[in-house]
């Protein structure tokens, strides 16, 4: 095991397997640290590992050959995927967390050289790669989702070639929404305006009934409906937001597999959401966004450029990073949120896109 800042790559390198197994959003910002892979080996083969399918949006992504999924059925699964990236013999693994699983399969994928970034403390995961990069200095904040992956590659002096994800959306995905928004019966002449109200953390939640009054107002204002993106697991919430509405509000949460979802928010005018993936995947496809942030960091994940706007509480905790107030689940700072604010961010943002300053 070595542990340095700056190490050399000096073995040829035929195949490589990139280990992500975080949430949506992790999987979309370490895009950057897939191609800039990519670019430093172009004849190899580079293989992603995700969990639960996370990573079927890189699917249309010419850079990746293969995408592996690890999956929690049962214990034969696991067996199988181990023996299928035996098979694979990779030269080089990356595992981009700090989690055991990560580091187990990294060590039993029989890579010659497996890397990731050294944690203190964690001495038998540590034992699991031959080559480790030192972790950021103390008090040095690494700001910027994508830096997180990117660190890392750097320290076997591999450079990036973007620090912005970028997924890519097939004609046939985007012909596909069209028929399911013909379907659902979407009026989409004047466009639609897809949102996330839900998150798979409450604390990271707007109040239902503001989202109501935001779809009213961009109806009202801009005569665009409005779609709800999400998962099967929301969509009875969904429906229950829908429900008492006096504008166009089209449940698709859960109709959609995550390919389709980024098709679905490419084709939106705006993306409007929580601290959640669809931002994410929105920023991606290269559709402007507001993303509603509260006690988590915007500077650590929300999107980046003028094509992208977080909307903050105006209180002096934000962000707490706390998970929620009073150990209750919600957070105040979102709570007091206010509509109007939401809603001076809608109008920038689809105001500078008609003029093109987006």
């Amino acid at each position: 095991m070595f542990i340095s800042s700056q190490h050399k790559i000096n073995i040829p390198i035929r195949k490589i397997l990139v280990i992500q197994l975080g949430d949506i959003g992790d999987v979309v910002w370490a895009i950057p640290a897939y191609w800039a892979l990519k670019a430093a080996f172009p004849q190899a083969g580079l293989s992603v590992l995700v969990r639960n399918h996370h990573g079927d949006f890189l699917l249309d992504d010419s850079h990746i050959d293969k995408i592996f999924t690890v999956s929690t059925e049962s214990v034969w699964s696991g067996i199988q995927l181990l023996r299928d990236l035996r098979r694979e013999k990779f030269d080089l693994v990356f595992d981009l967390r700090a989690d055991d699983r990560g580091a187990f399969i990294s060590f039993f994928s029989g890579a010659k050289l497996r890397a990731a970034q050294y944690y203190s403390g964690l001495f038998w995961r540590n034992r699991a790669f031959t080559h480790l990069v030192d972790p950021p200095s103390s008090g040095e904040r690494i700001l910027g989702a994508a830096e997180q992956s990117l660190k890392i590659i750097r320290g076997f002096g591999i450079k990036e070639t973007t620090s912005t994800p970028q997924i890519f959306v097939s004609e046939t995905l985007r012909d596909k929404i069209s028929q399911v928004l013909t379907g659902e019966k979407v009026e989409t002449k004047n466009g639609w305006v897809s949102i996330n109200p839900f998150s798979r953390w409450a604390y990271k939640e707007w109040d239902i009934d503001k989202w109501r009054q935001l779809a009213f107002f961009i109806w009202q204002t801009y005569k665009m409906p409005v779609i709800i993106t999400g998962s099967a697991a929301e969509r009875d919430r969904a429906d229950a937001l829908a429900a008492q509405h006096n504008s166009p509000i089209h449940n698709l949460a859960g109709k959609t597999t995550l390919r389709e979802m980024a098709a679905l928010l490419q084709m939106s005018r705006l993306h409007v959401g929580v601290d959640s993936a669809a931002p994410h995947i929105a920023a991606a496809v290269g559709t402007p966004t507001i993303t509603i942030y509260g006690p988590s960091d915007w500077r650590d994940w929300a999107p980046t450029g003028d094509k992208n706007l977080a909307v903050l509480p105006d209180m002096d905790c934000v962000p707490c990073r706390k998970k929620g107030c009073e150990g209750k689940g919600r957070s105040i700072c979102l709570d007091n949120l206010p509509v109007a604010k939401v809603q001076d961010a809608v109008e920038t943002m689809l105001r500078n896109s008609r003029s093109g300053k987006i």
